[in-house]
């Protein structure tokens, strides 16, 4: 059996591809003006598709939640494609903003200094990489993307508690291979 019309909705909620594709097909020219709309100030072309792929990712996850008729279902997929663009823009700039903010502390060191702190830098993402997946995941939001606690812990499904012992871990045994390292670091 196929998707039409009809039946799309409860394919979809069923996990049916088909029903997806047909989604794609009759919906996709939509996704794209209201992503287009929130995120083309970034001129990024690529956080666009990014986030219309993150949209029909939702869209199927969330397909069971959704109650209603096919004039509701264009209404939730719209609801779904401006939240998710306004995340995206959010981020977005909050990204540009950290980048411009390290930049200008940089913008009055020697060139000596840059040097030691981009070695520095190199180092630390090496003890960074030495981490679980997980808490270098978190590493990376936290301190390189700016995240704070709670976006870190919606994104991962783990409490923000977990965020914190993890947080609070990952500095100790950061701390202890710089200090093999003879690296150097502060104490936690």
């Amino acid at each position: 059996m196929k998707s039409n019309e009809k039946n799309f909705i409860q394919r979809l909620q069923h996990q049916k591809e088909d029903a997806l594709e047909f989604i794609v097909d009759k919906y996709l020219p939509l996704i794209k003006g209201v992503t287009f709309n929130i995120l083309s100030p970034l001129n990024n072309d690529g956080i666009i598709e990014e986030c219309i792929n993150d949209i029909i990712l939702s869209i199927w996850n969330q397909s069971r939640k959704f109650h209603g008729d096919a004039s509701d279902f264009k209404k939730w997929i719209c609801a779904i494609a401006k939240f998710k663009s306004i995340d995206y823009y959010r981020k977005a700039r909050k990204k540009e903003e950290f980048v411009s903010n390290y930049m200008d502390l940089n913008a009055e060191k020697s060139a000596e200094e840059e040097c030691v702190a981009a070695e520095n830098k190199k180092e630390l993402i090496k003890l960074i990489n030495q981490l679980e997946s997980v808490d270098r995941d978190i590493f990376i939001m936290k301190f390189f993307l700016g995240f704070k606690t709670e976006e870190i812990s919606k994104k991962l499904g783990i409490t923000r508690a977990a965020v914190d012992n993890r947080i609070y871990r990952g500095k100790k045994k950061l701390h202890t291979k710089a200090a093999n390292l003879n690296l150097g670091g502060r104490t936690v």
